[in-house]
């Protein structure tokens, strides 16, 4: 198992343990939202898609309820909705990542509730054990690499990146990016904290440059050859395969390899809701949330972001055919990529994963 073989050691000055910080959005549009009339559904939402914005309109036009939504980063949301309380005009919270779901529940700023639909079309490992919130759409969180530098059976497991073949060869973005932090919220689970963390040394030993950017800015990075090998989520790659000619040209220069196939699968996250703990219209936040698991629902979620139906048989969103036509995914219940968050973001800060 290359798990447990001996890592590359790097000496990491220790640093201090924080709590975790969230992801900032990529952009924010925030609504004020004054007293709304019956009939009305408010929806805070951590995704900046106008997929979503024709989704609210096609679920206003089916169901005769008017939707508001407020966007910004999920941090901007929870702070929002602590200083609002009680009073929270908050009917849905949508987010793009389980460990962020887990901050809203710990923050006691959800609801659990009960949906046979939700209960049927979402299976169990991809929603809350209590209730309070149910995956919609996956991500595959995958390494890209340099096809003319790297062959596929070097970079086919996480630990791959921790290896001496790949010093100064690393791109990664920031730990405190909540996709990384989801990462090694399922290394913790599945391998225990002190061999997780040898591979988090291991694999600042390798790095080409510091921390920085976003997912896209390690796939131009690799395919300009700053390094071979980085983290990216599949959608950020698929994307790409859609974009202009030079977004087209650069990410041919790229693979992308799904590890773990020959064990636990591949890391998998996923988009989200939940209902928040002072619902004013609850009946329709959840019979909202249904209806994104129904096929109309599943493509509107998924066709700009490139992310993956989750709920079986919906129409897959075009680029999606680049990827492999099998591939295993992991099955680790999500609710633990929260629950090892605090101690993912330590981890990471020991091992000088800035």
């Amino acid at each position: 198992m290359k798990w447990y073989a001996p890592l590359a050691t790097a000496c990491i000055v220790l640093a201090a343990c924080g709590a975790p910080s969230p992801e900032t959005a990529e952009t924010e549009a925030v609504a004020t939202l004054p007293a709304e009339p019956a009939g009305t559904l408010n929806v805070y939402s951590a995704r900046h898609y106008d997929s979503d914005k024709e989704m609210y309109k096609r679920f206003e036009e089916e169901t005769g309820i008017r939707v508001r939504f407020r966007e910004s980063g999920a941090a901007e949301l929870l702070e929002a909705m602590k200083a609002e309380g009680d009073n929270s005009p908050a009917d849905v919270i949508l987010s793009s990542d389980a460990g962020t779901l887990y901050r809203f529940k710990d923050a006691g700023l959800m609801q659990p509730i009960e949906s046979d639909v939700l209960a049927e079309r979402v299976p169990e490992h991809f929603r809350d054990p209590d209730g309070n919130w149910f995956g919609l759409t996956k991500r595959l969180r995958v390494i890209v690499y340099d096809p003319d530098r790297v062959t596929p059976d070097q970079v086919d497991e996480y630990a791959d990146l921790a290896s001496a073949a790949f010093e100064g060869e690393v791109c990664m973005r920031s730990s405190t990016n909540i996709y990384n932090l989801s990462l090694m919220g399922e290394l913790i689970d599945r391998l225990g904290a002190d061999t997780a963390e040898a591979w988090a040394r291991s694999v600042v030993a390798n790095f080409a440059r510091p921390p920085q950017g976003g997912d896209t800015t390690q796939i131009e990075a690799v395919a300009a050859g700053q390094c071979s090998v980085a983290l990216v989520n599949h959608y950020y790659w698929v994307r790409l395969t859609q974009g202009s000619p030079a977004q087209r040209a650069t990410v041919e220069k790229t693979s992308l390899s799904f590890p773990q196939q020959d064990s636990w699968g591949a890391h998998v996250n996923v988009t989200g809701a939940g209902v928040a703990a002072h619902a004013p219209h609850k009946e329709a936040a959840i019979q909202f949330i249904e209806w994104l698991t129904t096929e109309e629902g599943q493509f509107l979620l998924t066709t700009e972001t490139k992310e993956i139906p989750l709920v079986s048989g919906a129409e897959q969103p075009a680029g999606l055919d680049r990827l492999p036509p099998d591939f295993k995914e992991s099955e680790l219940p999500l609710n633990r990529l929260g629950e090892n968050q605090s101690e993912a973001q330590a981890i990471y800060d020991r091992a000088g994963w800035n």
